[in-house]
């Protein structure tokens, strides 16, 4: 027998009662806990499984709410977790199904009437399939169209008959009795309330799991659990990313890290290769000033080119540093994209992360061994690289480039353009004139290799031969001698000239560089041993002996015979 005192108590169980009759009765005496759908209940999450969230509502049995729920919602729920729920029936395991929203189920007109002017979300069983939609029990019978099911397709609309749903009555005529409800529109209500909640829970710099919604040229849209986040190509990697479906796909999970988040314009914007180490880290003991690298060139711009040594890892090599030779107009002309090469690094800026690179400095400086294959009286032939108004440049080597002037290119003849007798490309035979290594100058002539009266007279005579000449000027120790018509040299003055033995060889006549009256004068041959020399003045025509000839820098030097 029960106790009357305790209206907990139960009768003992007969023993011919089946479990279905005493689960009856316990029910029965359970009334005061049915489950009412109008009614908000505390619920708190007891156990939470690979697809459902258990609740304790209160009750003998607990509730349950699928897990989905809140996943798409881009909640997490654990236990111990407490929120309103309510009742919207038991599923075949014996548990109460919840729903969080607060649900009524009208019970007559004058609750469908209040639903209806107060837009207020309802309870509703789909009965039947009919023509253009659902036939559905809200406490009478409703119509839900096609399109406001949430459902397109005809067979998943047949599965859903005996689904208990929440919607929305659109259309109601007491007198017609006709109500018209829509589930879809509480479904996108449900749906961007979702949303706004997780725009509020996402923070800045959070490390989320998502998957790859779709890709375009520009990025990747990753979905993290309701809202979509939109991943740039600049932030998938800290190398360069062609295009996103290189190294992402549709569907894939990924972890990202969120970088901004702006809830009023429903914006995310998250990153992959922040969650990587920076490739700048090892910069300082990977790349050291001086060392040969390899790289391939990803842009050509117009003051040089990018090249990648490493993903996330690029130099510059300027315009200025790609050849010894010419000044580079388009980086274009000397490298392409995607065309590796090898350089020298000039520079590390660990601040400004950037890395100076020099092409022509990995080819080695042609200036380097200059002055032994380039000195003053080298006889070079080469190609006329540019003309100018004072000059052409003819080039040397690979990087080497000499200048003649103007007036170094023709002895015979004045030149007022150098275009006027040279043209680009033209192979010309040049003798270096003077070298200078630090401004990396060299000065040409072309006249000094062109034949010349001197060059005979030195062609004819040798060193200790005896000629004669005429003193034009004198500076210090030194005069400048007439030999012939355009032809000079030097000659030491020293005192003891004016003391100088008084017999003296017979003197060599120079015929061909003196005018007939000199001929005439010394053609008697010597002076008397008696005489003594004149002292040296301007104007005197004396003997004179060759000290030495040089045919490269055409000079003659003499003294006194």
């Amino acid at each position: 027998m029960a106790n009357p005192s305790n209206p907990n108590s139960q009768p003992a169980p007969d023993a011919n009662e089946s479990f279905e009759d005493i689960l009856t009765q316990y029910e029965q005496s359970h009334k005061r806990k049915a489950p009412d759908g109008n009614k908000q209940l505390e619920g708190t999450v007891v156990a939470v499984s690979a697809e459902s969230v258990f609740v304790d509502i209160g009750y003998k049995t607990e509730g349950i709410l699928p897990l989905a729920n809140f996943q798409g919602a881009g909640e997490t729920v654990k236990v111990g977790d407490k929120f309103p729920v309510s009742v919207k029936g038991r599923d075949p395991e014996g548990y109460y199904e919840l729903s969080r929203l607060k649900v009524e189920l009208p019970k007559d007109w004058s609750a469908l009437e209040k639903a209806f002017a107060e837009k207020t979300i309802i309870l509703g069983t789909i009965t039947a399939v009919v023509k253009g939609g659902l036939s559905v029990d809200v406490g009478v019978r409703a119509f839900m169209p096609s399109s406001r099911s949430g459902e397109r397709d005809a067979k998943l609309m047949e599965k859903m008959v005996g689904e208990q749903i929440r919607c929305r009555i659109i259309k109601l005529d007491v007198a017609d009795e006709d109500v018209v409800v829509d589930r879809r529109v509480v479904a996108e209500e449900e749906e961007r309330a979702g949303k706004e909640r997780r725009y509020i829970e996402i923070e800045e710099g959070a490390t989320l799991s998502g998957n790859i919604r779709s890709l375009a040229d520009y990025g990747a849209f990753v979905d993290l659990g309701g809202v979509d986040a939109l991943l740039h190509v600049s932030d998938m990697s800290w190398g360069r990313v062609g295009k996103p479906a290189d190294v992402l796909t549709v569907g894939q999970q990924v972890e990202v890290k969120v970088l901004k988040v702006d809830a009023e314009k429903h914006r995310i914007s998250v990153g992959l290769k922040q969650l990587q180490k920076h490739p700048w880290d090892a910069v300082p003991d990977k790349y050291i000033v001086g060392e040969r690298v390899t790289g391939t060139v990803t842009r050509v711009v117009e003051f040089g080119a990018f090249v990648e040594l490493e993903p996330g890892i690029e130099g510059l090599i300027h315009l200025s540093e790609m050849s010894w030779g010419k000044k580079v107009k388009k980086a274009g002309d000397v490298i392409k994209p995607g065309e590796t090469v090898e350089a020298l690094i000039l520079g590390v800026s660990l601040g400004e992360r950037r890395i100076s690179l020099g092409l022509k400095q990995a080819l080695g400086d042609p200036w380097a061994n200059a002055a032994q294959k380039f000195g003053a009286g080298t006889v070079i032939e080469g190609p006329v690289t540019s003309i100018t108004k004072f000059g052409a440049f003819v080039q040397l080597a690979e990087g080497i480039e000499g200048m003649v002037h103007v007036s170094e290119i023709s002895a015979e003849k004045r030149i007022e353009h150098p275009q006027d007798v040279l043209k680009l490309g033209q192979i010309v035979k040049a003798q270096v004139l003077e070298l200078d290594m630090e401004k990396r100058q060299l000065r040409l002539s072309m006249k000094q290799l062109i034949p010349t009266g001197l060059d005979e007279y030195i062609a004819e005579h040798k060193a200790g031969d005896v000629v004669t000449g005429r003193l034009l000027e004198e500076s210090g120790d030194r005069a400048r001698v007439e030999l012939g018509e355009g032809l000079y040299a030097t000659c030491r003055i020293v005192a003891a000239a004016a003391t100088a033995e008084e017999a003296k060889p017979e003197t060599k006549v120079d015929m061909s560089s003196i005018s007939a009256m000199l001929n005439a004068k010394w053609k008697g041959g010597a002076t008397t041993s008696a005489a003594k020399p004149e002292a040296a003045h301007a104007g005197q025509i004396r003997s004179f002996r060759i000290v030495k000839l040089d045919a490269s820098a055409k000079k003659i030097e003499l003294e006194l015979a």
